[in-house]
């Protein structure tokens, strides 16, 4: 358990550097999470015989990926970053890769609730231009988003970030010579592979479009409710209210969303 412990002493979060640029394990991770996703998505749309052509759905995923960034990006301004009036009055910064020294550092700070946002709308604004299923594009996504989205998490991992609380298990991390929850693999197991076999077994008996997104996001919520506790608050945030942390309270609201999204589908049976 000794390499395992202390592998951020010895794991270089850059992967290789290309013309001075460095290329981080979580960009690689990112970008393998995007193809898988893709990949996926048309794997499922062709077993289940799903009524969307492979070149909206091409389109669609590029909608979705500006959406998702623009999203996870301004919603980590807003809700976490300590310098969020900076970055409104500065709005250019927002996705400056370079720090005050000229370095390239990529883009830090993602918000999972603000890509939410983020992918919502743009997924919305798709369907009205190309006039195609709302529901039914979203149930695809709910399929292949959660077994990409395990990548992003190793990502983390990887980029020795989104630390976890202190502990005395035996698999912890040692973090600046602190023992943490590798809170980031929970994330991966929980959030991806669980959420991803939830939402797989539910398509299997589907009853209505709309279905497995909202399954989908109110199995996330609840995996993500437990993660927060083995994960490290937010910096400059912590503990928002009766002991919870922000991603916490977010995941609650999303959870009742969900919930009330579901009733409502299930009333009107969309298909």
């Amino acid at each position: 358990m000794e390499i395992w412990q202390n592998i951020y002493a010895n794991f270089d979060v850059v992967a290789f550097n290309v013309f001075g640029f460095k290329v981080h394990w979580y960009g690689i991770m990112y970008a393998i999470a995007l193809i898988l996703a893709l990949f996926l998505a048309k794997f499922f749309v062709k077993k289940f015989n799903l009524n969307i052509e492979e070149k909206h759905l091409d389109n669609y995923f590029i909608w979705v990926e500006l959406g998702v960034i623009l999203g996870a990006r301004l919603g980590y301004i807003l809700i976490y970053d300590s310098n969020t009036l900076y970055y409104l009055t500065n709005p250019w910064q927002i996705f400056n890769p370079f720090d005050i020294n000229g370095e390239f550092v990529g883009i830090r700070g993602m918000s999972y609730h603000g890509a939410i946002v983020g992918f919502l709308l743009a997924t919305f604004l798709f369907c009205k231009k190309y006039k195609q299923r709302l529901w039914l594009y979203l149930d695809v996504v709910a399929l292949s988003v959660p077994l990409a989205y395990v990548f992003g998490r190793v990502g983390n991992f990887l980029n020795q970030e989104l630390f976890g609380r202190v502990t005395d298990v035996a698999w912890g991390i040692y973090v600046d010579g602190i023992l943490r929850h590798p809170s980031q693999l929970y994330e991966a197991f929980l959030e991806g592979i669980v959420v991803f076999i939830i939402v797989y077994l539910l398509k299997l008996k589907q009853s209505f479009e709309g279905e497995l997104i909202v399954a989908y996001a109110a199995a996330y919520s609840l995996a993500r409710f437990i993660c927060e506790f083995y994960r490290e608050p937010d910096f400059g945030i912590g503990f928002v209210a009766f002991g919870l942390s922000m991603g916490q309270i977010l995941s609650l609201l999303m959870f009742v969303g969900a919930l009330i999204f579901y009733t409502f589908l299930k009333k009107i049976k969309v298909f």
